[in-house]
């Protein structure tokens, strides 16, 4: 049974590169049916190395677009504290109060024990954190607001753990969403929104070397490597109706990956 989503609107934060989670999600649920107002930012994609494409946005824009639904984006960067409200506004005044986010944008840079430093740790606390909790704040407020006596809120988490010592700041700010999510769950049940957090394990998303694709394919029982499509599905699955009975959870979406 394909998901239907007709008439929802999501918004899918950090949608910058094609063979991202962000545009497969962005992707996915548009198929679905929801109109898509999605986020991204050239900048961090050029510091991070994964390689940037500034047209790449319009590009999805018109893709998207092409399945029939209404699209809208915009640059947007989380470690700005105006950025929660203007990302808001904006959806309100292009597709109207969005009933879906998915926290899918997020900072990452290498750091052990050795070089994390507390500028290092504070990049990593305004995107993943502050900026990711206080977006999903305001948009339960309005909500709340816009749709008393409904139950189809949505607030998917994107998340990340294990024993990397060389991720540290990476995996403590992305632990925060995974410790939020319950509480906030319970908090959210009266309103109408579900609120869990999805670990896709290694996805092959644009950063995975051969070298790197040879060390971690033994460690998927299935035999290959995630793709950002398999987390996209479950996004869907969770942005349904169907899974309305479904919050506060934390769920594994990496095929059995045994690396942690």
């Amino acid at each position: 049974m394909m998901t239907n989503l007709t008439g929802k609107i999501a918004i899918v934060t950090g949608a910058s590169r094609d063979k991202g989670i962000g545009a497969a999600i962005c992707r996915s649920l548009a198929r679905a049916g929801a109109d898509v107002f999605f986020t991204h930012l050239s900048s961090f994609d050029d510091m991070s190395g994964t390689g940037v494409n500034h047209s790449f946005p319009q590009l999805l824009c018109e893709e998207l677009l092409n399945t029939g639904v209404r699209v809208a984006h915009m640059e947007l960067d989380l470690s700005d504290e105006t950025a929660p409200s203007r990302l808001m506004d904006q959806v309100q005044e292009t597709l109207g109060t969005p009933v879906i986010l998915v926290n899918n944008a997020t900072y990452e840079a290498p750091a052990n024990f050795r070089t994390l430093d507390k500028s290092i740790l504070d990049k990593h606390y305004q995107v993943n954190n502050s900026g990711t909790i206080l977006l999903t704040m305001e948009f339960a407020r309005r909500y709340e607001r816009a749709f008393p006596g409904c139950n189809d809120g949505r607030i998917i988490n994107m998340v990340s753990k294990g024993p990397d010592p060389n991720n540290l700041a990476y995996i403590a700010s992305k632990g925060m969403l995974i410790a939020i999510t319950e509480p906030l769950s319970v908090g959210l049940a009266p309103v109408g929104i579900t609120v869990n957090a999805i670990d896709p394990g290694p996805t092959d998303s644009g950063w995975i070397t051969d070298e790197i694709r040879n060390h971690l394919l033994p460690m998927f029982p299935s035999g290959r490597i995630g793709e950002p499509e398999d987390a996209a599905r479950l996004i869907n699955f969770l942005a349904s109706e169907e899974s309305r009975w479904i919050t506060g959870q934390l769920i594994k979406s990496e095929g059995g990956f045994i690396g942690k």
